[in-house]
């Protein structure tokens, strides 16, 4: 039987995390209309030993990647995958995004309220009760959300910790771009969809993020092991805000003008690497022009998405 939503959930190295995901999944008061897919960007730490059981019991689906695809490789494939299900919805998530009971019913009751949108957005918890920084949506491409109580908000951008999207949309926009790896990916298909259609962030719909940590990404704060992923995101910031136009590379600009003054003033060491990931990542986004590829048709440039609008 095909259910209305499709959750998908993409993992890696994180079984114990995982297990919990799946178990806040199944324990949703609308359950009954929901398929999991786990997606699994070929771990190494038994989940797929864990998974294949209870693939075969019909409790999940469970795909291996073969490979390591990053998070936005991750999401591409398991995009692709859920949407030939014939499901009307997806909704996608890390391993340690948990939601509560009713995080699903709250969607579903908010996508009968504003049809036509282009998705919603949960609100995002830390553990310790208070908003989980890296998962606050944007109101406009550089405000975020200022208040998530009462009724639905309207939104541009929000992260794939439970995002809420209809197939029909997908089938129109195309899907994530596999080739950012990490980072962005999120932010680049939901102002992607928010060009179209109008978004909104569903405060009655609640999870909690289990991140080690509640603070965004900050090349001038984070440990040196951790500085190399720091070129994904400066490179991938180029694809997302060029299409904004001139306010975009203004955004880019100051963003980076301000980046590089804190990592003179507030990194401990490393300073001068700091510096070079910041120019050489913004330098790679400027030649970087990856396609967008759609469910059934051909690529198309990530530049002019076919009838993008602005908003």
């Amino acid at each position: 039987m095909t259910r209305d939503v499709a959750a998908v959930v993409v993992t890696y190295n994180r079984l114990e995390l995982l297990k919990r995901n799946i178990a806040r999944l199944r324990a949703q008061t609308a359950a009954e209309n929901l398929e999991i897919y786990i997606v699994d960007n070929h771990s190494t730490d038994g989940t797929g030993a864990y998974l294949a059981p209870l693939a075969q019991s019909g409790v999940l689906h469970y795909a291996d990647t073969g490979a390591n695809l990053g998070g936005a490789g991750g999401f591409q494939y398991g995009v692709r995958l859920a949407a030939a299900s014939g499901c009307r919805y997806l909704w996608l998530m890390d391993d340690d995004c948990m939601p509560e009971p009713t995080t699903l019913q709250a969607l579903l009751d908010a996508a009968e309220q504003l049809t036509p949108f282009g998705f919603l957005s949960s609100k995002v918890l830390w553990t310790d009760g208070g908003l989980c920084r890296m998962n606050i949506q944007r109101q406009t491409l550089t405000r975020p959300v200022s208040c998530l109580e009462g009724g639905p908000v309207p939104v541009v951008m929000a992260s794939f910790v439970s995002l809420f999207v209809p197939v029909s949309v997908i089938e129109a926009v195309g899907l994530p771009i596999r080739e950012f790896f990490i980072w962005t990916d999120d932010w680049e298909y939901t102002r992607r969809i928010s060009r179209r259609y109008p978004c909104w962030a569903v405060p009655a719909s609640v999870v909690v993020h289990e991140t080690a940590r509640n603070e965004g990404a900050s090349i001038a704060t984070d440990s040196e092991d951790r500085l190399a992923r720091y070129g994904y995101i400066y490179r991938n910031d180029v694809v997302l805000y060029r299409r904004e136009g001139l306010r975009g590379w203004l955004y880019l600009l100051v963003r980076n003008a301000v980046h590089l003054l804190r990592v003179l003033l507030k990194a401990r060491s490393g300073r001068m690497k700091r510096i070079a990931l910041i120019l050489r990542g913004t330098w790679a986004g400027l030649r970087f022009r990856p396609a967008i590829e759609y469910l059934d048709t051909k690529p198309e440039t990530a530049e002019n998405p076919e009838a993008d609008r602005e908003q």
